[in-house]
């Protein structure tokens, strides 16, 4: 190791920064967060440093480095641009006995500053030793996803528990053993999730009895449209964490793939007219995973809420007194409108916005077509593909223009995305003798008529055909 990694407690800690421009800022700030108490020697200050000594959350001296401007300090960072004063800095820090860090300058430093993941009192830090900082910086991006703000939530509540846990068991191996039941188990979980009282009344029952019990748990996660680049943070985490994975046909495989690889996978994909295992089953099987102590993914193409029929899983989650959580997912609608280049919503040509299945529970489509018929509005059918002379016919017939303009957008987001357009009056006739697939959504309104414009996203067709 070029540097040995300490975590240095500098609360009311005189500490000094020499120099004032906004790398010195940087610093400074750095140090404030940490709870030391900032002196900054510089002939002047940049404006946001000046603002601190105004308000007095530093103490700035005016002039010059002398080297009575070590005296009493416990850490110093040299950030000016003068190469010899930062040399000098340096040499009597080390004679001194002072860590010192010199920024930019690996050579002049007894210490360097980490990127740093603060999930206090959590914190993790990220060094390449001075050789390349904007790759501790990019690796600190990649961990900051991998690590929920609330960890420090959780970090909190063991250290309030840990003397009783101590107490509860004499053996060390024994106090590992539980604390990695917790830390992996439902009562993290119940933080994450923003349940701490119920987390902290679980976390008091398995000390008072010696265990974690392995309850299971139930995650609706929105998968998204299919890009696995658009899933959330915490839809990852659950579903790399899941011990079975529920999915239906609209989960993109390269999403799906994310899962945890030994994971149980349960296929229960629907089709219109073809449900291969029906809705009450698949919400029975939720119920039979989570009771035999597992944690359930249910992993729904798009938003669970958005039709995907997450409201009626949960119904029966919650009256077997399953516990569960919902993790919102990008909408098919939203997804298709970013990579096909419609937005939803535009001044000049549609000021509002309607989601509408295209078949009903009866499997009619007894829609309110007046209603969907509006000016100025867009329209976006789910599952409307196999009913869509009927949707054209009815729009038409409740006042929308033939020459209203439709879009047909397939496997959105994905490098398989299709997009076809036309006219009520001719979309039918556009898309007769071509095999589309779904999931295909349906997209009327005028704002179809920017795709040329400001469609940005080429599918694998279109890159093969050489298309920008």
């Amino acid at each position: 190791m070029d540097f040995l990694p300490v975590f240095m407690n500098v609360r009311g800690q005189p500490v000094l920064v020499v120099g004032g421009g906004e790398v010195a800022a940087r610093k400074t700030a750095l140090l404030q967060e940490a709870g030391a108490k900032v002196g900054v020697v510089a002939p002047e200050l940049c404006q946001n440093l000046l603002s601190e000594a105004e308000e007095h959350r530093i103490n700035w001296r005016r002039g010059h480095f002398t080297p009575s401007d070590l005296d009493g300090r416990m850490l110093v960072v040299a950030a000016t641009d003068d190469q010899d004063v930062n040399r000098e800095v340096s040499q009597l820090c080390r004679k001194n006995g002072i860590p010192v860090n010199v920024v930019d300058n690996p050579e002049l430093c007894s210490f360097v500053m980490p990127s740093i993941i603060d999930r206090s009192p959590v914190q993790i830090a990220v060094s390449t030793g001075g050789a390349s900082p904007v790759l501790a910086r990019l690796l600190r991006t990649r961990l900051e996803a991998a690590i929920p703000s609330t960890y420090g939530r959780l970090a909190a509540m063991v250290e309030r528990y840990r003397n009783e846990v101590k107490a509860r068991f004499k053996d060390v191996t024994a106090r590992r053993v539980f604390w990695e039941g917790i830390l992996q188990g439902r009562i993290a979980e119940l933080v994450f999730s923003g349940k701490d009282d119920e987390a902290e009344r679980a976390l008091q029952k398995a000390i008072a009895e010696g265990e974690e019990r392995n309850e299971g748990e139930v995650y609706l996660v929105g998968g998204g449209p299919g890009d696995p680049d658009l899933l959330t943070f915490r839809a990852l985490r659950l579903m790399q964490q899941a011990d079975a994975v529920v999915y239906d046909r609209l989960v993109s495989e390269d999403v799906l793939n994310l899962c945890r690889r030994d994971a149980e996978r349960i296929y229960v994909g629907k089709e219109r007219d073809n449900h291969a295992v029906p809705q009450h089953q698949i919400n029975q099987l939720l119920v039979d995973l989570a009771k035999q102590g597992k944690r359930v993914c249910r992993l729904k193409g798009g938003d669970p809420f958005v039709f995907g029929r997450g409201g009626e899983e949960i119904e029966t989650l919650m009256a077997n007194g399953v516990t569960f959580q919902v993790v919102p997912g990008i909408t098919a609608a939203l997804g298709t409108a970013a990579y096909a280049g419609m937005p939803l919503t535009h001044r000049d040509h549609s000021q509002a916005v309607v989601f509408v299945t295209g078949h009903l529970k009866d499997g009619t489509m007894n829609l309110n077509w007046k209603s969907l018929a509006a000016p100025n509005q867009t329209v976006v059918f789910y599952m409307g593909l196999k009913g869509l002379p009927v949707i054209c016919e009815q729009l038409q017939a409740h006042g929308l223009p033939q020459d209203t303009p439709v879009a047909l957008v397939q496997q959105a987001t994905t490098p398989r995305q299709r997009v076809f357009t036309g006219t009520l009056g001719t979309i039918n006739d556009d898309i007769a003798g071509r095999e589309i697939q779904p999931p295909t959504l349906i997209v009327v309104g005028h704002v179809v008529k920017l795709h040329e414009k400001l469609n940005w996203f080429r599918s694998e067709e279109q890159i093969r055909r050489g298309e920008h």
